[in-house]
């Protein structure tokens, strides 16, 4: 079953209490107990280090395995009261009014933000006084993740208008939600019914989202390992190289690649593996003046011939319209 954000976070913190009452635990006693794999607890153990009772960077969780047992090193020196500096006391009474009015946060949990906002107020006093002068607007992605949290925790379908920039169109589709996670940028998992396959959508490329009153029943998926990235090709694949404009940069940016060299034009010269090279002749096609492939050689005489037979099409649709 597919975990949500603010699942994972409950977990966690219900985590820190586990351990702290168990030096020592087994992984595999932890992970059992909590309904988890071991390698997502491991990656929890990852994260938890990077937590504590300071912003400042110290009084972090001191928490280590050596993948057989788990060891908290300082679990009295963070029990102690939390003190804020008036910065901190700001900074966190700011960040939780903000993702108090984000859109499909799920009622209950708004309900719990609010209640721990006003006890922070209270703990606060003075400090609180500057937080409330300021304010913080979190832009579309922001909403768009609250809604796909909401579909998923309440298996309800979405319906999207997304962007994809290798086509340069929106498209309408309705999904069944399967999963969050971030590889760089934040991504949904999910069925698409539109290609009856599962598909994965950039969250910042969502141009409109709603939720649907219609169930989610995704098929059942064994979920990707994408602890080496979103896409991983294979060192045996071919290797492509592309020489794209300013206008193209957003290549690199949207394909995995080896490297991407900057031009004196403001253009790249990218490099990446594909396992089917004869796919990125629509790249080609897409790209016109900002880009062509330039390596391999065939792949490139290809895209050229494909982009002179393209535009023979249009001169002759062009020359029936005028007569």
């Amino acid at each position: 079953m597919a975990v949500n954000a603010i699942d994972q976070t409950r977990r966690m913190l219900s985590l820190v209490t586990y351990l702290r009452e168990r030096p020592g635990a087994h992984v595999s006693d932890v992970a059992r107990a909590f309904g988890i794999t071991e390698d997502e607890l491991i990656s929890d153990l990852d994260v938890l280090p990077m937590c504590g009772t300071s912003f400042r960077g110290g009084d972090l969780l001191d928490i280590d395995t050596d993948g057989d047992r788990i060891w908290w090193h300082n679990p009295d020196d963070v029990a102690e009261p939390l003190r804020l500096a008036a910065d901190e006391a700001t900074a966190l009474l700011v960040a939780a009014r903000a993702v108090a009015t984000l859109p499909g946060l799920r009622e209950s949990d708004r309900q719990a933000l609010l209640r721990a906002t006003a006890k922070l107020e209270a703990a606060a006093g003075e400090a609180a006084g500057a937080s409330s002068r300021l304010s913080v607007t979190f832009e579309s992605e922001g909403g768009v993740f609250a809604d796909v949290d909401r579909a998923i925790s309440e298996r309800r379908r979405l319906w999207l208008r997304y962007y994809s920039p290798a086509r340069d169109e929106l498209t309408e589709r309705e999904v069944d939600p399967i999963r969050l996670f971030a590889v760089g940028h934040t991504y949904m998992e999910a069925w698409c019914r539109l290609s009856e396959a599962r598909r994965t959508f950039r969250l910042d490329r969502v141009a409109e989202i709603k939720l649907l009153d219609a169930p989610a029943a995704p098929p059942e998926l064994e979920l990707r390992d994408l602890s080496a990235g979103l896409v991983q090709p294979s060192a045996d694949d071919p290797e492509v190289v592309v020489e794209v404009g300013p206008g193209g940069r957003w290549v690199a940016e949207y394909y995995p690649h080896d490297s991407a060299e900057e031009l004196p034009d403001g253009g790249l010269r990218i490099t990446l593996r594909t396992p089917a090279p004869a796919s990125l002749r629509r790249l080609a096609l897409r790209l016109g003046r900002d880009g062509r492939i330039t390596a391999p050689r065939d792949l490139s005489e290809n895209a050229r011939r494909a982009a002179r037979e393209a535009l023979a099409a249009y001169d002759s649709d062009d020359a029936q319209r005028q007569d």
